[in-house]
């Protein structure tokens, strides 16, 4: 026996508008091609699937094995129906992301919060891309999206930039180097720096700053949270060098002071890493949008 969701759908019309007539309507087709299509399909069954003496027409034994069928699959393949639909539309799908930066949890929350109200139907969820290669996995589509200060897009990957951040010396204010109106390489010598765990190529610090003038800090000593770092600096046991959204916190303590990297301000710019062919959804182009505009107003304090 060959069963189509037509012939499903219209076991279903029949019964609820109790004839052909109403059902051929409901089906937008003549009631004459209506009662072929049954004909068929009682042919293939071997047996009626309505009883037609009564009024109005009411289903065999048959036909109401037919129609609880038909109630099963039908709304399973209208949803999946209206996923494609929104699929199309761009009203749904997945945003996978990926962050190859530990401070970038500041500025991420508040942007997911205002992404999930304007996007309810897109899944989202964050793996902290620190311990496994964010790129190649964005390649093979196991994320959507990475959050990086890094630029070496791999081919078929779309670097599309955010905004421009300062790294920033942050310090106890009894720390000696408080003096100093910008703070060099040769200043960490005698400082404990304190970072997260991450390997020094993923290090503002050390890829702009002591790697190229091959100067290493007295101890390094690693936190995972912001918060414990700052908690840190600020009991005078070690400095830090975090991106500027992250000072709007100690900016009016008087325990820390901050200064900028210098004799030549540090800029780095963060980036928002995605497949070419996914950048122009409207989801991702509105994540990036809000990407762009929130960390400026932690930047801003």
């Amino acid at each position: 026996m060959y069963i189509e969701l037509r012939h499903l759908r219209t076991i279903r019309a029949i019964h609820q508008a109790g004839g052909l007539a109403r059902a051929a309507d409901m089906l937008n087709m003549t009631q004459s091609a209506l009662s072929h299509q049954v004909k068929g399909l009682e042919d293939q069954a071997g047996m009626e699937l309505f009883v037609r003496r009564s009024k109005p027409m009411r289903l065999s034994a048959a036909g109401v094995r037919m129609l609880r069928a038909a109630e099963r699959i039908l709304p399973e393949i209208d949803a999946m129906e209206e996923e494609f639909r929104a699929l199309r539309a761009g009203r749904t799908g997945r945003l996978h992301i990926a962050i190859e930066c530990h401070a970038c949890f500041d500025w991420l929350f508040p942007v997911l919060e205002m992404f999930r109200h304007a996007w309810p139907e897109i899944d989202v969820d964050i793996r902290a891309g620190l311990a496994f290669e964010a790129l190649p996995a964005l390649n093979r589509e196991d994320v959507d999206l990475v959050i990086s200060s890094d630029r070496e897009p791999p081919p078929g990957i779309l670097f599309n930039p955010l905004f421009d951040y300062h790294p920033t010396f942050v310090g106890s204010s009894l720390n000696p180097l408080a003096a100093k109106e910008f703070i060099t390489a040769e200043d960490f010598r005698d400082q404990v720096l304190i970072t997260y765990p991450v390997s020094r190529d993923k290090l503002d610090i050390f890829t702009e700053v002591l790697t190229p003038a091959k100067v290493e800090p007295r101890a390094q000593r690693t936190a995972e949270l912001t918060a414990v770092i700052l908690m840190l600096v600020g009991s005078n046991r070690g400095v830090a060098v975090l991106p500027d959204w992250v000072m709007r916190e100690v900016k009016t303590n008087a325990d820390y002071i901050t200064r900028p990297l210098g004799p030549e301000v540090v800029t780095k710019r963060m980036y928002a890493a995605t497949r070419e062919e996914d950048a122009a959804k409207p989801y991702i182009a509105h994540f990036l949008r809000l990407a762009r505009s929130e960390p400026v107003k932690l930047q801003r304090g």
